[in-house]
C-alpha cells in the first residue's frame, strides 16, 4: 500500500520560500497522481496542486498560481512542492495524497484515497 510522507514545512517570514517534500514508500509510486492540500484553522481543506502520472498534466488552484511549482521525481518516489513569495494566508496544515485515477489530476479530494500526515507551514512577521 502507498504510504506517504511530507517533510520540509517549518516557519518563515512573508515573502520567503519553502520547499515541501512528498516521499513514498512504494515502488509503484509513479502509477498515482499527487495532490497538495492545506487546511487552515476553521477552513475548509482546500486542494492546492496536483501532478499527473508521468508529470503532463499540473493544476494550480488560483490562490497559488505563479506562486507555488510542483514538480515529481519518479527515480527518487518524491513529489515536490516549491513555494515563494509566501503570505499570511498561506499559513495551514499541508499534506499530500496519493489517486489511482487513471488520467490526469484533479484539487478535489474525493479521488485520493492515500494520505499523508501533514506538515505545519506558518508565514509570519
Amino acid at each position: 500500500q502507498l504510504q506517504l510522507v511530507e517533510s520540509g514545512g517549518g516557519l518563515v517570514q512573508p515573502g520567503g520560500s519553502l520547499r515541501l517534500s512528498c516521499a513514498a514508500s512504494q515502488f509503484t509510486f509513479d502509477y498515482y497522481a499527487i495532490g497538495w492540500f492545506r487546511q487552515a484553522p476553521g477552513k475548509e481543506r482546500e486542494g492546492v496542486s496536483c501532478i499527473s502520472k508521468g508529470g503532463r498534466s499540473i493544476r494550480y488552484a488560483d490562490s497559488v498560481k505563479g506562486r507555488f511549482t510542483i514538480s515529481r521525481d519518479d527515480a527518487k518516489n518524491t513529489v515536490y512542492l516549491q513555494m515563494n513569495s509566501l503570505k499570511p494566508e498561506d499559513t495551514a496544515v499541508y499534506s499530500c495524497a496519493g489517486a489511482t485515477i487513471i488520467v490526469g489530476c484533479g484539487l478535489g479530494t474525493k479521488d485520493y484515497n492515500r494520505w499523508g500526515q501533514g506538515t505545519q507551514v506558518t508565514v509570519s512577521s
